[in-house]
């Protein structure tokens, strides 16, 4: 089994999108001092390699806890864009797309979609109900149309419209 880890490292001062919150990562409990370590972390439910809502964008959306556990992870493949996307299977993006790619992403009938999409790419996606990962690392490393198994479980937020994630793509062979 090989696996490729797709996520962000979260760390204080990281780049956030502009108006987001800054993440900061404070020391609350020490092993000297409490015998355990417990760090109290401050950022947004979008930081570094994050899962999208249909709430995120629409206000109609469903919330993170009202999508099916089942959408945040699945077969996913990294597409070519020269070549026909596979039907019913996630499609990761090392390339830049955008509303170009839409109607081709649409009729795929993906559960979810990542990678390198534009802010109006993922707005009409979402409304599709189709979950959308952004800032991913490491896509580049994922070899084009071999399929794998891909991770990207959101945290259990009440009402959440989005949620930092530990994504990984699963090569079982």
């Amino acid at each position: 089994m090989k696996v490729i880890d797709l996520s962000q490292t979260i760390h204080n001062g990281m780049d956030v999108y502009p108006g987001d919150p800054e993440v900061t990562i404070n020391t609350f409990c020490t092993l000297s001092e409490d015998e355990y370590v417990v760090r109290q972390l401050s950022m947004g439910s979008h930081t570094g390699t994050h899962v999208d809502a249909f709430s995120h964008m629409h206000e109609s959306g469903l919330t993170l806890s009202e999508i099916p556990l089942q959408q945040f992870l699945g077969q996913a493949v990294r597409v070519d864009l020269r070549r026909p996307f596979p039907e019913k299977t996630g499609l990761f993006f090392a390339d830049c797309v955008n509303l170009d790619h839409y109607e081709q992403i649409v009729k795929a009938h993906p559960p979810f979609v990542g990678g390198e999409i534009s802010e109006k790419l993922e707005r009409a996606l979402l409304k599709k109900q189709i979950v959308t990962y952004t800032n991913l690392a490491s896509l580049e490393s994922l070899p084009k149309l071999e399929p794998f198994l891909f991770v990207g479980l959101p945290l259990k937020i009440k009402d959440g419209d989005g949620s930092p994630v530990r994504a990984v793509a699963v090569f079982l062979s």
